[in-house]
């Protein structure tokens, strides 16, 4: 049986609540490794806090140093849902759009509209797409 590849990040507890362990990362785009980042503006580096719910939460203190995974899968299906999804949604309507010869603030309009309508989708399905990504802490 393939075993599944997994995607891990390391992190410090900030904050442990009843089932539920608060995890800070420190995430750092490919070029911060870069010799040239500090005078190139596309260097990217940001603090993200996620919350882990987990069983054993009593067992973790503050400021622990843990490390924390998600299935490679469910990462990709992440992206497909924050990048690709939008980005298809966009062309689909702007070229449907230009192929019938509408106006170009038309599209603009309907694309924004799209993206709007797209955004407050995710949001009202927010619980049910935050069940199907589900952290571990290893």
């Amino acid at each position: 049986m393939k075993q599944q590849a997994i995607a891990t990040h390391t992190g410090t507890i900030t904050d442990i609540q009843t089932g539920t362990v608060t995890v800070q990362i420190h995430t750092v785009s490919a070029c911060a490794s870069c010799q040239a980042h500090g005078k190139c503006t596309l260097a990217d580096s940001q603090d993200k806090t996620l919350q882990i719910p987990t069983p054993h939460w009593k067992q973790y203190h503050v400021g622990q140093p843990i490390t924390i995974r998600i299935s490679q899968q469910r990462g990709l299906l992440a992206v497909a849902i924050a990048y690709i999804l939008p980005a298809l949604l966009i062309i689909a309507v702007a070229t449907t759009l230009s192929l019938t010869n509408a106006k170009e603030t038309t599209v603009i309009l309907a694309t924004f509209a799209t993206i709007a309508t797209y955004t407050l989708l995710l949001y009202l399905l927010r619980h049910r797409i935050n069940n199907q990504f589900t952290l571990e802490i290893c």
